[in-house]
């Protein structure tokens, strides 16, 4: 007869048998039994485990979606039930939003007391439904390998996204033979589609005719580790490429291709030649109401091709010419193979006199002022030209955001973490933390086991507010001592919404102006190394000894308060009314 084993043993032995190394957590009653055997699996002859002690459930979320998007793997959250569960469901929808493959297992009472309205009981399954790829209770021991070999495989396959799986207290407590599952296979759900050869033809006819050609790089890139197929297919038919947010690191900001981010705060050339291209070229993007503008008549004028992974993306927001669903790792070799070496550089360089007008007008003023208060570009500026090229970019939710995404530079793959279409704010600190743990753990599979690996800096730029939302995870910080270097844009407002009040709202600031903590007697209290900058002369010394410390460090900036973001595309705008200067609203 085989060994029989706890339902909570038998969860750490399939999660050994996914490769996880690194789990996110915060412990309580439905979840204890987990706990108890996972003790025995972060120490000793059984290590295999990292667990991160977080202290909010919901950061335990962002952190691994941080974990996730620097390291390509799955990242792992484990809580109990009720309160437990539903504190990760903002991250959930994050990860959904996204694409950022986590799984959440959160304990549950047990199945006899399901409906009972038990103690911490909540339908976990029935709220996550709609905000995941797949939500599942494990309602017996004899299902754990199953579920979370299925669990893993949808979370990580086709586009990637969150799953749920719902623990009932009994399932962990259960006797059962463990047998290791391997699903890579689900009915009706096809997770990379086949690549249409015909769709890939009519691609590449529609490129090698064009004359002013214009790619849309997202995340899609990254999520399929296309890079270098996005180069070589980019560098044939000599098309200059915008970047989402989220694809900011698919393609190198100094590669002559790069023409800027796309979207609201975007750059000014690359979103009016959006309404000057004849063909456009979305890769892995799924047209962002942030980056179209106004659909009624954005890129009208082009043929649109589309490669997305995912079908439910084609047609769903811009009407598309040529579809190419599939895996972008596959579908851009497949279309640079029919390409016609081109130049374009007559449609090239009519990006230079806009980016000129650009840099004149909104980039210089911002990184390089004469005069007045620290500004978050000037402050974002300063460390990207001290960060190693490897540097990991984590941002919170806000101006913040939006300075740190155009202003700081990318050189290196899995490069940026920010919460791009749920605008999460709390999100920049924990994902750092994640981060941070996530550099150790590549998608080559080293392990990652209670090593951080030190070669990749990990910096996280936050508003005073999104700080402030998550703040008890200085304590992880401190615990951990996770080397993440946090950069505290403090202008005492919730300095997004304060502008959108100023231009939309007749400057009415309805409690958006905060009164803010002593940042440096909280450092104090967490033990973190804290240095203030008010004066720009002491910003690169203070920068400089930040980036060299080996310890967690905050650096908090007192910013203009009435600091703007520009360029901006008004809302409900087409994307070229976009404005250098608020005095053009």
């Amino acid at each position: 007869m085989n060994e029989k084993i706890t339902g909570s043993e038998a969860l750490m032995r399939a999660l050994q048998d996914e490769g996880v190394t690194t789990i996110f957590g915060y412990p309580g009653g439905s979840i204890m039994p987990v706990y108890d055997a996972l003790y025995d699996y972060t120490r000793g002859p059984k290590k295999a485990f990292n667990h991160i002690l977080v202290r909010h459930e919901q950061a335990a979320t962002h952190a691994a979606e941080g974990y996730a998007r620097v390291s390509g793997q799955v990242g792992v959250t484990l809580v109990t039930s009720g309160p437990g569960a539903t504190n990760t469901l903002t991250g959930v929808a994050d990860a959904m939003l996204d694409s950022t493959p986590i799984v959440v297992i959160a304990g549950q009472v047990p199945i006899g007391a399901l409906g009972t309205d038990a103690f911490q009981e909540v339908d976990l399954v029935g709220l996550a439904q709609p905000i995941s790829k797949w939500s599942y209770q494990i309602r017996h021991a004899e299902d754990i390998a199953w579920a979370v070999s299925r669990a893993f495989y949808i979370a990580r396959s086709g586009r990637p996204g969150p799953v749920v799986l719902d623990f009932p207290k009994n399932a962990q407590t259960e006797l059962v033979e463990y047998h290791p599952q391997k699903v890579d296979f689900v009915r009706s759900y096809v997770a990379c589609p086949p690549l249409d050869m015909d769709a890939v033809q009519q691609a590449a006819e529609l490129i090698n005719h064009a004359s002013k050609p214009l790619a849309l790089v997202g995340q899609g890139v990254e999520l399929g580790n296309a890079q270098e197929e996005l180069k070589v297919f980019l560098e044939k038919a000599d098309i200059p490429a915008g970047r989402t947010m989220l694809g900011l690191s698919a393609l190198p900001s100094n590669h002559p291709l790069n023409v800027g981010m796309l979207g609201m705060h975007g750059n000014y050339a690359v979103n009016l030649k959006e309404q000057e291209c004849d063909v456009l070229i979305a890769i892995g993007m799924r047209f962002s109401d942030r980056v179209t503008g106004s659909l009624k008549t954005y890129a009208k004028q082009a043929k649109v091709i589309h490669l997305d992974i995912d079908k439910s993306e084609i047609d769903k927001n811009v009407k598309t010419d040529v579809a190419v669903v599939a895996d972008c790792k596959e579908s851009l070799p497949a279309i640079t193979a029919l390409l016609q070496k081109a130049s374009h550089s007559e449609w090239r360089e009519s990006f230079r006199p806009l980016d000129e007008q650009e840099r004149e007008k909104v980039i210089e003023p911002a990184i390089h002022p004469k005069e007045g208060p620290l500004l978050m570009g000037e402050v974002v500026n300063m460390v990207a030209e001290q960060s190693a090229d490897d540097t990991v970019l984590v941002t919170d939710v806000g101006q913040n955001q939006l300075f740190a995404t155009r202003y700081f530079k990318y050189h290196h793959k899995r490069s940026i973490c920010t919460s791009g279409g749920l605008g999460t704010m709390g999100y920049g600190m924990p994902a750092a933390i994640g981060a941070s743990f996530g550099v150790s753990s590549t998608a080559e599979g080293e392990t990652a086991t209670g090593q951080k690996n030190e070669r990749r800096t990990v910096v996280c730029f936050m508003g005073d507010g999104g700080f402030q939302m998550n703040i008890q995870e200085l304590g992880t910080i401190m615990e951990q001592q996770c080397p993440v270097k946090l950069i505290l844009l403090n202008n005492h407002y919730l300095g997004n919404v304060r502008q959108w009040q100023d231009m939309f709202w007749n400057r009415r600031k309805s409690f958006t102006r905060m009164l803010n903590p002593c940042y440096e007697l909280i450092a104090k209290g967490y033990g973190i190394a804290y240095e203030a900058v008010v004066d720009r002369k002491d910003l690169r010394q203070a920068v400089a000894r930040m980036l060299q410390s080996e310890c967690p460090f905050i650096l908090e900036c007192a910013i203009l308060e009435e600091d703007d973001v520009l360029p901006m595309t008004p809302p409900g705008k087409n994307v070229d009314d976009m404005m250098l200067s608020l005095n053009e609203y």
